[in-house]
């Protein structure tokens, strides 16, 4: 198989969750680039159906975008039900909708750490169950689960006062090996991304001029000296989502400019 053949997802199908922005959106936006179709959910519908219209005409690529809360299996089924008529095909699914809230730890109340597991790891894992029933019907697919340069690190509770979400992404990272090992009989292959600090909307709040002290000292712990860009992002999903690394399962690929290497 040529290279350019290696990286190309044209026919298949991609489903990736709070695709309508940030990582999300830079994923699917490399995936259609390399000619994947792409169903985007998440809670929101608006910026699915942005993200979408963008994608199919910039792309050429045909897109779905769907309302759906992954803490409810209802709302799972419902999902996937859509996806599944239009396209007949899931190939490719991001776990790549989560959730964050802080709060001082001494403090954190149990009901939002229990929405943080319900959402980062409960909800990962009730649609990598159902979609992994149909890829092993389709005879194989590829699972990229989204974690977080966070998994193997604490944090202050300056930087970070949300002391679940680090256990959250921790859990992905187990979840994705274990997953590999249980699901390559049918030919399923499972990794996950875990990011350091890219230029989303959420970190929209670091540019502010008067934030430009903690911007610089953020810059200065990242060998790379820079944060993370679209399409540094977009290279890494496309690797791991396409023949280019069918020899790969059960990793957990760091994508942070060297940050937790430090």
């Amino acid at each position: 198989m040529k290279l350019t053949e290696m990286f190309s997802l044209k026919g298949k199908v991609a489903l990736v969750t709070g695709g309508g922005r940030g990582i999300g959106k830079f994923i699917a936006t490399g995936l259609a680039e390399a000619g994947a179709d792409i169903v985007l959910t998440s809670r929101k519908l608006k910026n699915l159906e942005e993200t979408a219209k963008e994608l199919e005409a910039n792309q050429n690529v045909k897109t779905l975008a769907i309302a759906c809360d992954m803490a409810k299996e209802d709302a799972i089924d419902t999902m996937l039900a859509e996806a599944v008529a239009q396209f007949g095909h899931i190939d490719i699914l991001v776990n790549n909708a989560g959730a964050t809230w802080g709060a001082p730890t001494l403090d954190f109340p149990l009901e939002k750490w229990d929405q943080l597991f319900n959402v980062n790891v409960r909800g990962v894992w009730i649609l990598t169950q159902k979609v992994a029933r149909i890829m092993k019907q389709q005879g194989g697919g590829n699972i990229i689960n989204i974690s977080s340069v966070m998994a193997f690190r604490g944090s202050t509770e300056e930087s970070h006062p949300a002391i679940p979400y680090n256990s959250t992404k921790a859990a992905i990272n187990l979840l994705t090996m274990n997953l590999a090992v249980k699901l390559a009989p049918f030919n399923i292959r499972v990794n996950a991304i875990a990011p350091g600090f890219f230029h989303t909307d959420m970190m929209a709040y670091i540019d502010k001029p008067e934030l430009k002290a903690i911007r610089d000292a953020m810059i200065m712990e990242i060998p790379l000296r820079r944060i993370g860009e679209m399409d540094d992002m977009k290279g890494t999903a496309v690797f791991l989502a396409s023949a280019a690394s069918s020899y790969v399962t059960g990793h957990v690929l760091v994508t942070d400019g060297g940050l937790i290497a430090k």
